[in-house]
Order: structure tokens, then C-alpha cells, then sequence
């Protein structure tokens, strides 16, 4: 299926959308859906859409990806439509990057779904940490695709949209180096670099988390799709005040705010960066230190957008991420989100077993808030698990936390040890694996 919208004016930037699928592809959703999912991406990113296609491959050309007279299709309509960027909905390899810029020649840019989500955080990170963490995702996306046509690189985090003129401010080369080496040599030493800041920044947040933890308050990681409501839901509960936009990925770092539960108790809510499907893998691993919230969070609040014709496979993504970065038995309440854009609000209660500890609401009218925060506070205080554990001595923390927050039925002390079994909140049975008899 092919689109095409022939320009009225020449507008800076203008992008053609390629998708393509094959045989025995395990796909969240069509690939007419994910091409939407990829114009969305593109606004965001500043770009005009000019026109779109797709194909259906028995297999990748290892050339240039699709058959060749696909290919002569799309350049074909690129020079038709006026468009500088060729974008495709799946990550390039290095291959077939270098081959399809041969093909489409300097004038036009071959540009992938990874490539283009980078530039769409670099845009939106606004603290040092968010700028330190897309700056590697970029360098790192880039190192192995490093060619003569990259030396300008694009947009940078935190660098207002700038175009970088050589990487790192190069400077003399050394005897029979090209203008490549050189490149790929500073480009290796900035991610050297990169990855030192960024570890001092997880050692702060460490410290951070520590000083919570001892604080005995527990915290809740707001998760979902990008663009499900995340930062509406924190600002409804807390008043937060965080930048809430209609677009993808509108905010980046996290931000903390605690909030009171109906019982009085109080509890840390997290928002993180959202999530979508196919996140460059090179992202996740920069964001490491933003990740970690998650992995250290006590409960999981899953923000899935009810409305949107794909939220289950929405949720899905949101899954395969978490079980990428190993958090998926964190317990987990799911808010299904913007009840109030639905023509009949209930129907949303038919929906409630589709997901894990369901509660449906509306971040923007408060409706069904009070029994999100009931949920919430069920899985923190009352949802419990029965373990049998032997603490020695000098895990003082987790013996006292257990009397604290459980329930003993059965305790003896030996000469090096504790033997406990009883029942402790599910939310902390994760402290407790290790000594488990």
C-alpha cells in the first residue's frame, strides 16, 4: 500500500515512511498500525510526513533490504514528493544502511525507527543526567554505521537541535589516520567518557535510594507506553506539576513526588520515560541509571491507555521491556487510563481481566483515583507471602524489617542465625531469596 502527498511548499525537513514485513515475523501489531506509530514518531521529531509504503518480503535482500524494484519504487517517489529523509520502521544494519545511502545518493537521507527515537530524546532531555544517557545511546547507535556521510552527526542531547560539525572538536591527525579512524577513535574515548559520568550518576542515585529505603517508605514506579497518561496520573495525585504534552516521549528524567494513601500511610511515586515497541536496545542500556528506579521500586504501576486501538499489545511492549531489564516480579497494578474519552465509561469493566490487578480511571477527571490508591495500598500493606527464612546476625536489617512489616508465626535463634517463617508483604519477599529455606 502506498501514500503519497505531492508538496505545496518545500517545507526544511520532509520524510517518506518504509515499512516492511516478513513471513514468520512475530509482530506486536500490523504493519499498517506500526507505520502510524512511526508518523506519530516523526511530528514529534519535527519532521512532515510526505508519503508512505510497505512491502511484504519473503526475505531481506541483503543488499538493500527490499527487492530492487521496490526500491526503484521509493526513489522514485522521494524525488516526487520532494523528500530528503528516507525512514524506515525497523533498525538498519550497518550494511544495509551503508548500501541504501549509495542508492539514494547525498542528496537524500537514510534515516531508521532507532535513529529517529534518539533524536527525539535528544530533543527532550533536559537535565545533564537525561543529556549524558542519550548522548551514549547516540554514540554508540552511530560507532558501528560510521561512515564519511556521518562525520556531521546529527542533533545532540541538550543541544538545541544544533548539528555537530566533527566529533568532539577533532583535532590534528596522526600519520596515515584518515578522517574515519580518526572519527571512530574520539568517538570511542567520548563513550569512555560518557559511561564514567553516567556511573557517577548511578552511584548518586544509589545514595539516594538508600537514604529512602531507610526512610521505610516504600515506592511506586509509574510505567506504561509513551503517551498512556503517566505524568497526568502524577500530577493528579501530587500535584507534581510535570509537562504534560499530547506526543510522544514528552518528558525523559524521572521525577519523584510522595503521596498520601487513603489510610493515611504515604508512599514515593516515580514517574520514568515511557515505553514503545522496538526501543533501540542502544537506549535502554544508556538509561540504566533511570531504569534502576524500576528495578528498585516496590510496586509497579502500569499506565495503559484503554482508548487506544492497540493497547494490548501497548501493554505487551511495556512487558518485554520490563522483562528485558529483569524487573517482571515486581508486583503490579495496572490503571486502565482516559476512561473518560470513551463513549461508555463502564465498558471499560469488561476489559479489567485482560490485565494484572486492573483499576479502571481517568488521570484528567480524578474518576476511579480513590480505588486505584485502595489497590495500591492493598498490594503495599495487606498482599502478603509466606516464606521460611534463616537471617544470620548481621543481616539485622531484613530480621527487624520482618517483625516490623510481617507476620511471624514461627521463630527460633541458633548460635549464627535466625529461622523465621511466617508471611511478609509481597512488595519485600524480593529481600528475602537469598535466605529462603
Amino acid at each position: 500500500m502506498t501514500k503519497v502527498t505531492l508538496p505545496t511548499k518545500l517545507p526544511t525537513e520532509r520524510a517518506f515512511l518504509v515499512g516492511f514485513e516478513l513471513p514468520d515475523e512475530q509482530r506486536l501489531v500490523s504493519i499498517q498500525d506500526s507505520l502510524e506509530e512511526l508518523k506519530l514518531l516523526s511530528l514529534t521529531a519535527g519532521l512532515v510526513v510526505v508519503g508512505e509504503t510497505s512491502q511484504r518480503l519473503k526475505r531481506l535482500n541483503p543488499k538493500t533490504l527490499l527487492g530492487s524494484g521496490k526500491i526503484e519504487e521509493i526513489k522514485t517517489l522521494v524525488k516526487e514528493t520532494v523528500a530528503d529523509i528516507v525512514l524506515f520502521d525497523d533498525e538498519l544494519s550497518p550494511r544495509h544502511q551503508r548500501e541504501l545511502e549509495r542508492f539514494f545518493g547525498d542528496e537524500v537521507r537514510v534515516v531508521d525507527r532507532s535513529a529517529l527515537i534518539l533524536d527525539i530524546f535528544a530533543q527532550h532531555a533536559n537535565t545533564r543526567e537525561g543529556s549524558l544517557q542519550v548522548e551514549l545511546a547516540q554514540y554508540e547507535y552511530r560507532l558501528p554505521r560510521l561512515t564519511r556521510a556521518w562525520t556531521h552527526l546529527a542533533r545532540q542531547a541538550g543541544g538545541g537541535g544544533g548539528r555537530a560539525g566533527s566529533v568532539g572538536g577533532v583535532g590534528l591527525r596522526g600519520p596515515g589516520e584518515t578522517q574515519l579512524e580518526v572519527d571512530r577513535r574520539d568517538i570511542g574515548r567520548r563513550i569512555a567518557h560518557l559511561r564514567e559520568q553516567l556511573e557517577k550518576v548511578r552511584a548518586h542515585r544509589g545514595r539516594y535510594r538508600a537514604r529512602r529505603k531507610r526512610a521505610a517508605i516504600p515506592t511506586v514506579a509509574l510505567v506504561g507506553y509513551t503517551n498512556a497518561g503517566k505524568s497526568t496520573l502524577l500530577n493528579r495525585l501530587s500535584n507534581a506539576n510535570v509537562l504534560v504534552a499530547d506526543k510522544l516521549f514528552a518528558t525523559l528524567d524521572p521525577t519523584t513526588r510522595r503521596v498520601e494513601l487513603p489510610e493515611g500511610r504515604e508512599v514515593l511515586f516515580t514517574d520514568t520515560v515511557g515505553f514503545i515497541q522496538k526501543l533501540p536496545t542502544t537506549l535502554v542500556a544508556a538509561f540504566q541509571a533511570t531504569l534502576e528506579e524500576i528495578a528498585e521500586a516496590d510496586l509497579l504501576l502500569h499506565i495503559v491507555d484503554i482508548t487506544h486501538p492497540n493497547a494490548k499489545a501497548q501493554a505487551l511492549a511495556v512487558r518485554a521491556t520490563l522483562d528485558e531489564i529483569e524487573v517482571i516480579d515486581i508486583p503490579m497494578v495496572t490503571a486502565l487510563n482516559k476512561i473518560d474519552l470513551l463513549p461508555d465509561p463502564t465498558s471499560s469493566l469488561d476489559r479489567v481481566d485482560e490485565f494484572e490487578r486492573a483499576v479502571p480511571i481517568s488521570a484528567l477527571t480524578g474518576e476511579g483515583i480513590p480505588t486505584l490508591l485502595s489497590s495500591i495500598e492493598f498490594e503495599l500493606y495487606q498482599s502478603m507471602s509466606q516464606v521460611k527464612v534463616l537471617l544470620p546476625y548481621k543481616a539485622g536489617r531484613l530480621i527487624s524489617l520482618f517483625h516490623e512489616q510481617g507476620r511471624i508465626d514461627e521463630i527460633q535463634h541458633n548460635e549464627n542465625a535466625v529461622m523465621i517463617e511466617g508471611r511478609i508483604p509481597t512488595r519485600l519477599a524480593s529481600h528475602y531469596t537469598d535466605y529462603q529455606i
